[in-house]
């Protein structure tokens, strides 16, 4: 694997939130990271669809990962703000936060992120559910 990768396995490893909520690092590229969320009840609403709050940890997350790819070495990364939408329900079997980096500064970095569901229907298309506008600031440890 690369050492990007294993820069953000280790901190991914590190979280007990991600743990907690079932999810799993799919991709890691520069600038880009993608996280995988299945369906739990656990983490549903009352009406069964997945919980904001869970759609919003893992693409909060997916964003700040993305960030890290970006940010300078010695540095680590925390979310500053960020603004999402909820376009639909969230409903599938599971589900895949990504996100982007948009432009990376000295010490901001700004981040897209979306979450799209999956049905157990494989030629479906995914739908996009969520969309996120993120700031990420680099932090030296």
């Amino acid at each position: 694997m690369s050492e990007m990768f294993d820069h953000v396995a280790a901190s991914f490893h590190a979280q007990g939130l991600m743990h907690t909520m079932g999810a799993s690092l799919r991709q890691v590229s520069d600038g880009e990271v993608q996280i995988a969320l299945p369906y739990s009840k656990a983490l549903s609403q009352q009406h069964g669809f997945l919980h904001a709050g869970a759609v919003t940890s893992v693409v909060d997350s997916a964003a700040g990962y993305a960030a890290l790819t970006k940010a300078p070495a010695g540095y680590e990364v925390v979310t500053a703000e960020f603004k999402i939408n909820l376009l639909r329900p969230a409903i599938g079997e599971h589900f895949v936060a990504v996100g982007k980096v948009q432009n990376a500064g000295k010490l901001l970095t700004v981040c897209t992120g979306e979450l799209l569901a999956y049905t157990a229907d494989i030629d479906a298309a995914p739908k996009v559910v969520a969309l996120m506008q993120a700031t990420i600031v680099n932090v030296k440890y």
